[in-house]
């Protein structure tokens, strides 16, 4: 069986939990051939040497496809009437039926970007989604505005596409559109797996940005909402981490029947509790499994370290993670350490093999403005170390266990940026250190009973076995 699992900026080209997932499914199912559909930023290197990961045996390639704008000599459009109606509810965000995305990677009724976006028919259109909307913006900013959303879209659909018996979004957005897309011209079947919820996390970033005009965010909010909806209305199953996270996109407008719950796993070792525990004639050892970006908040982070040292805790933090995704961040937190005076007792240790580090690591700190269901915590409390975790994602109920829980808290969870709390329930530890050891026994117990890898295996073998007969019956 031959499966395409469609990466965003991630895998291989980038270390984290997505990308550990999709390494994780190969590395596991070695009877499937998985091709990677790569979508990355126009700019970025995507040669061999900088992967992040070794492809398994039977990862049979990596196709990358860079989200750019290029200039090629001008194909124009010849649209009916219905093509033109298909593409102004397409481009006002209104067509979640998926008629326009059937012919947008076709040149000879589209035209390729370079025709399409000078051609008469998208002028047309673009007036029309101007008048509609009645914003009180310059026409040519609505004009770029709109062409520079969409054009990168035709680009990519436009791109040369083998044959594949499944396609596997690893999210929605523009992988999602892209699995949406060949699912509907070639009659392929679709599945997605949503690990946080891809249009709430754009909206966060677009809130927050300075590149967009105040005027155009919302319109750019809708886009990404509507790109979601494609995907849910064309995959076959659509599949996230956990319960919470079903109920927003059945908010958003995925169908129930094809709704499935199947949470991350990980592999527990038969001497993952024996190592020795925190005591009070030392200092607290804490650890972050966590990439240096800003949606990881470290700066929360290390003001709860100084806020540490004010109070003459002794400890010492290692920030374990790859610190070349974003400089810029990367030199703010060193700055800000610097400036703290903290530099003795926090360390950003770059990326190293974790799981060799974790029996001298007595807490781990998680302190992420947004999170799916991540396998940072999963792999700390595997190895008996309890957390202290924003509520963010699925993380309380990984650390709390939810309504349903029997083995008792496994960490501490705190609001999102809010140094003082996090300081706070470190300190906790160290007056009561008899809470390390319960919270890491009542994590490891929670993990072996409801998080092992191999059951999430089993799930998606199943998965691709049951869509892949679906293929069959259909030809």
């Amino acid at each position: 069986m031959r499966i395409a699992i469609i990466a965003e900026g991630s895998y291989p080209f980038v270390s984290g939990g997505v990308s550990s997932w999709i390494h994780t499914l190969i590395t596991e199912m070695p009877e499937f051939d998985f091709t990677i559909i790569s979508i990355m930023p126009s700019g970025v290197q995507t040669t061999q040497e900088h992967w992040k990961y070794k492809l398994p045996r039977n990862g049979k390639s990596v196709k990358v496809y860079p989200l750019e704008v290029k200039e090629e000599r001008p194909i124009y459009p010849h649209l009916n009437e219905e093509n033109k109606k298909a593409l102004l509810s397409f481009f006002m965000s209104k067509d979640t039926s998926g008629k326009a995305l059937r012919f947008l990677g076709d040149t000879t009724i589209i035209g390729n970007p370079s025709g399409f976006f000078r051609s008469p028919e998208f002028w047309d259109i673009v007036q029309i989604c101007y008048r509609e909307e009645k914003l009180q913006s310059s026409f040519i900013d609505y004009f770029w505005m709109i062409r520079n959303k969409y054009e990168p879209i035709l680009h990519l659909l436009q791109s040369e596409f083998d044959d594949y018996d499944i396609l596997h979004a690893a999210s929605t957005g523009y992988a999602g559109v892209l699995g949406a897309y060949l699912s509907a011209k070639q009659d392929i079947p679709l599945m997605v797996t949503e690990h946080g919820i891809y249009s709430r996390e754009r909206e966060e970033e677009i809130l927050k940005s300075d590149w967009i005009p105040m005027i155009y965010k919302n319109r750019w909010i809708q886009f990404f909402y509507f790109l979601s909806h494609l995907a849910y209305n064309q995959a076959e199953q659509l599949i996230t981490l956990f319960h919470k996270n079903a109920k927003i996109q059945e908010r958003l407008g995925a169908l129930k029947t094809k709704q499935l719950v199947v949470s991350n796993g990980v592999t527990l070792s038969d001497t993952s509790l024996k190592r020795e525990y925190f005591s009070n004639d030392k200092p607290i050892q804490l650890g972050a499994i966590v990439r240096v970006v800003p949606i990881k908040d470290i700066l929360t982070m290390i003001y709860a370290a100084d806020m540490l040292r004010k109070k003459r805790i002794l400890f010492s933090l290692q920030i374990f993670g790859p610190l070349d995704e974003d400089q810029e961040y990367v030199n703010e937190c060193e700055q800000l350490v610097n400036e703290l005076g903290l530099n003795a007792c926090v360390t950003f240790t770059g990326k190293v093999d974790v799981q060799s580090k974790l029996a001298d690591i007595d807490v781990l700190l998680l302190t992420s403005i947004s999170e799916g269901q991540p396998l940072a915590i999963l792999e700390g409390l595997a190895a008996g170390v309890p957390f202290v975790s924003t509520n963010v994602g699925d993380c309380e109920e990984l650390i709390t266990g939810g309504a349903i829980d029997v083995f008792g808290p496994a960490g501490f969870v705190v609001p999102p940026v809010n140094p003082r709390k996090v300081a706070e329930s470190i300190e906790n530890y160290v007056k009561e250190p008899s809470l390390i050891m319960l919270h890491g026994i009542n994590g490891f117990n929670r993990v072996k009973h409801r998080y092992q890898l191999s059951e999430v295996i089993n799930r998606y073998r199943s998965l691709y076995k049951e869509v892949g007969r679906v293929k069959q019956w259909q030809e």
